[in-house]
């Protein structure tokens, strides 16, 4: 036995193929898994976002609790006590508690 038929590595009889399939099932698993619900969930926060008006109730992701005042933009402002307004940029805003079924 010489070295060169050691290192020589026998050929591959249809593993080839069984790899790609393999390799197309675990993404097609992650996407259904993974990206496909996160998606979904961003889509529905941009939509709420969208839809925020003046006196809806809503809390930041800071824990700031408050009453949307005025919507611009890309920010609200927030009344969070009697007399007391601050600006929150949208994205800041992180669900709706006007109504109590929604928590």
């Amino acid at each position: 036995m010489n070295m060169f038929t050691l290192l020589q590595a026998a050929p591959a009889q249809g593993g080839g193929m069984s790899m790609w399939i393999m390799l197309a099932l675990i993404f097609v698993v992650m996407w259904f898994f993974m990206i496909r619900p996160q998606r979904k969930q961003q889509k529905e926060m941009e939509n709420f976002r969208n839809s925020l008006k003046n006196g809806d109730k809503v809390v930041t992701i800071g824990g700031i609790y408050g009453t949307i005042s005025e919507v611009k933009e890309a920010y609200v402002i927030l009344e969070v006590d009697k007399d007391v307004k601050i600006r929150v940029n949208k994205q800041a805003i992180q669900k709706d508690y006007t109504d109590p079924s929604k928590q």
